[in-house]
């Protein structure tokens, strides 16, 4: 992104680079699940997913850090001396959300220990070596994030709660096939097997296009057995959103386009929301 200016980029790497974003980009997920669902946006789920965020995702920084001095160096030097005071925010943040879950009687306060059991599964067990099931991995945990607001508002069987969930897995998951282009030198040092070291970029690219085309598709289909409200076509504004950085995600891309452009489909996707609500279009 070369066009944006010195210090518009400092701030947006210091956002992606300190977990900030992708806490905002998964508390994006619960306000488009809210939003389309018709409920109420209240701070405290929306303050949990985001602590929960923060937590896993600091953790898997640390643990990652001798990859990341391969594929991201710049992002495991800020690791090296910022990382262990944004792990510790994190670990607050999560605790003080356990802590307030359960004063607030909030329900199913107990499945706050779920990220924990998924840092530890991902980061330190060792999930992310298996080829394609980091890739699910990481997908179901977003998949959850939808499935956790329907459980908060007690609506979790409801159609729209369960399709988002299933659209929010699916989509991760091809994001995550598509984020390891850029960590095939150290993954392929650590031994670890990824889609793209097997298949290549190209045919990476390639086939996250038609696994993300198939989704739009799948859209369409629950739509039109009126499955769902025509409102839920909002959501294609991510696949058209992910079709167009796809084609970019090669081996030498920077940390901005990762970890803002491909980490942003969510932000972006609940901006449109937002702003379709507001204009009484949902």
């Amino acid at each position: 992104m070369p066009a944006l200016p010195a210090s518009v980029r400092t701030t947006i790497l210091y956002a992606v680079h300190s977990n900030l974003f992708i806490s905002l980009a998964t508390v994006s997920v619960a306000v488009t699940t809210a939003r389309l669902v018709g409920l109420p946006l209240e701070p405290l789920p929306l303050f949990l997913v985001f602590a929960a965020t923060m937590f896993v995702y600091s953790i898997n920084r640390i643990t990652d850090l001798a990859e990341d001095e391969r594929n991201v160096p710049r992002r495991a030097a800020f690791t090296k001396r910022y990382g262990r005071r944004w792990l510790a925010l994190g670990v607050a943040l999560y605790v003080l959300a356990i802590l307030v879950a359960v004063a607030a009687g909030v329900p199913g306060a107990g499945y706050l220990l779920l990220p924990l059991v998924a840092a530890v599964l991902y980061s330190m067990v060792g999930l992310k070596r298996v080829f394609l099931v980091k890739n699910c991995f990481v997908g179901a945990a977003w998949g959850v994030i939808p499935l956790g607001v329907g459980y908060y508002y007690d609506v979790l069987a409801s159609p729209g709660i369960l399709f988002l969930a299933a659209y929010v897995f699916a989509m991760i998951t091809v994001a995550a096939v598509v984020f390891d282009v850029k960590d095939i030198e150290g993954d392929r040092e650590e031994g670890i097997a990824t889609v793209p070291i097997v298949v290549g970029p190209r045919w990476t690219r390639i086939s996250a296009q038609v696994a993300n085309v198939a989704i739009a598709a799948g859209v369409v289909a629950v739509v039109a057995a009126d499955l769902l409200e025509p409102s839920f076509l909002v959501v294609l504004a991510m696949n058209a959103y992910v079709a167009t950085y796809i084609p970019f995600a090669t081996p030498d891309r920077t940390p901005l386009y990762y970890g803002f452009v491909v980490d942003g489909e969510h932000v972006f996707l609940a901006a449109v929301v937002l702003v379709a609500d507001w204009l009484t279009v949902l």
